[in-house]
C-alpha cells in the first residue's frame, strides 16, 4: 500500500518545501513499539535536504497507560508530538526540525537525523569517550527537566499528567499480569501478596517525590547522534515525574549497563548533580537522591519486563524479548542494593532464570 502513500507524501513535500521539490523514493524505516510508522523520503530540488523522515500516524498517539487510566478528562485537542515539539523547541532542546504536519491525513514531515542512535554511536569507543557522549545526553536531559519545569506552560500536555501512585501501580500490575500470570507458571497467592505489598510501598515512596518535567522514555535508542550533537526524539509521552526517572532510564535500559559499568554510572550521577547545581538546583541529599534513583530504575525495569512480554503476547512484536534477560539481571542487581526489596528476589527466581 505504499503507492497511495507516495502520492500523499509527494503532495505534502511540495506544499512544505516548494513545488520544485520532487520525491525520488520512499523507504520504510524500522518502527518502534508504538503503532506509528516511519519512512525516509529521498528528495530532489533546489535548497532542500537530501531526505526527510515521514511519520505516519495511527491510533490516538497517546501512551498505553494514558488510555488505560483515563488520565485526560477529554481527548487532547492537539497531537501530543506537536504540542511537545513546540515546547521543547522553545527550551532549546535539540529535537528534529518540523517541516510540515497534516494530522487529518496522518502525516508529519521531520528532519532526517540519520540512523545513528546513541547506543550504536558508542559501540567500540573507549569508556572515556562513551561517558562523554552520555554527559552530552545528560546536558539535554537537564534542559528538559530544569528549564522545562521553570518554564511551565499550562498549554503543554506534559504538565497535565504525572507519575503518581495510580500510574506506578498500573505499571507494577502490568508486570504481574504479563510478566508472570500470562506465562506458563502461575504465581501463588502468598507470593503475589508480598509482591503487591512491596510494590505499594515503592509506589508510595516514589509518589512522594517532588516532580519535574520528564521525557518518560529517555534512553539510548531515543537519542540520535547527528553532527556531533545528541538529538532527542520520541518525546510525545512527556509528563511530570521525579528527576531520577529519566536518569534511570538513560543509564538502565535494555542492555545499557553493558557499556556503563558501575564506576561510570557513579561518575554520570555525580555529573548530573553537578550540572543541576550549576543551573541553580543544588542542595540535594546525595544518599536520598541515589535511593530514589535505584527505586526508579527497579520500578522501570519491572514495567519494561511486563511491557516487552505484552508486546510479544498481545501485539505480536517479539523483537523486544531479547532484552528481557539483561533487564532481569540488572533488576536483580539493583534489588540487591535496596535492602527493603531483596526479599523479592527468591520469589522472582521461581519464574526467571536470570534471578537465580
Amino acid at each position: 500500500m505504499i503507492k497511495p502513500l507516495e502520492r500523499l507524501v509527494d503532495d505534502k513535500i511540495r506544499a512544505s518545501l516548494g513545488n520544485e521539490t520532487r520525491l525520488l523514493s520512499l523507504l520504510p524505516l524500522a518502527g518502534d513499539a508504538s503503532s506509528r510508522r516511519y519512512y525516509r523520503a529521498f528528495l530532489d530540488g533546489p535548497k532542500v535536504p537530501r531526505s526527510v523522515v515521514v511519520m505516519e500516524l495511527a491510533g490516538s498517539s497517546l501512551p498505553l497507560s494514558s488510555e488505560e487510566l483515563a488520565i485526560f478528562s477529554e481527548p487532547p485537542r492537539e497531537l501530543p508530538f506537536l504540542n511537545l515539539h513546540r515546547f521543547l523547541t522553545q527550551l532549546g532542546v535539540r529535537v528534529p526540525r518540523l517541516f510540515g504536519h497534516w494530522v487529518e491525513d496522518g502525516i508529519l514531515l521531520l528532519e532526517d537525523l540519520g540512523d545513528l542512535c546513541l547506543w550504536d554511536a558508542v559501540q567500540g569507543l573507549s569508556t572515556v569517550e562513551t561517558v562523554r557522549w552520555y554527559e552530552k545526553a545528560i546536558e539535554q536531559l537537564l534542559l528538559i527537566q530544569v528549564q522545562g519545569t521553570r518554564m511551565k506552560d499550562d498549554s503543554c500536555i506534559a504538565f497535565k499528567q504525572r507519575f503518581d501512585f495510580r500510574l506506578y501501580m498500573w505499571e507494577f500490575e502490568h508486570f504481574v499480569k504479563y510478566g508472570l500470570e500470562k506465562r506458563e507458571k502461575k504465581i501463588g497467592p502468598k507470593e503475589k501478596e508480598l509482591l503487591t505489598k512491596s510494590f505499594i510501598e515503592s509506589a508510595q515512596r516514589l509518589d512522594s517525590q517532588p516532580p519535574c518535567l520528564n521525557h518518560r522514555d529517555y534512553h539510548s535508542w531515543n537519542l540520535m547522534v547527528h553532527n556531533g550533537e545528541v538529538a532527542v526524539i520520541d518525546f510525545q509521552d512527556a509528563l511530570l515525574a521525579p528527576p531520577q526517572y529519566d536518569l534511570a532510564s538513560l543509564l538502565n535500559d535494555r542492555e545499557t549497563d553493558r557499556l556503563i559499568p558501575p564506576d561510570s554510572e557513579d561518575h554520570l550521577l555525580r555529573y548530573y548533580l553537578q550540572k543541576r547545581a550549576q543551573m541553580g538546583e543544588g542542595g540535594v541529599n546525595a544518599d536520598e537522591f541515589f535511593e530514589i534513583y535505584l527505586l526508579s530504575a527497579v520500578q522501570r525495569d519491572f514495567k519494561v519486563v511486563g511491557r516487552f512480554y505484552y508486546l510479544d503476547l498481545v501485539k505480536a512484536k517479539p523483537g523486544y524479548k531479547k532484552y528481557i534477560p539483561p533487564t532481569l539481571r540488572r533488576l536483580k542487581r539493583n534489588l540487591q542494593r535496596l535492602p527493603q526489596l531483596t526479599k523479592l528476589i527468591p520469589i522472582l527466581a521461581e519464574h526467571f532464570e536470570e534471578m537465580r
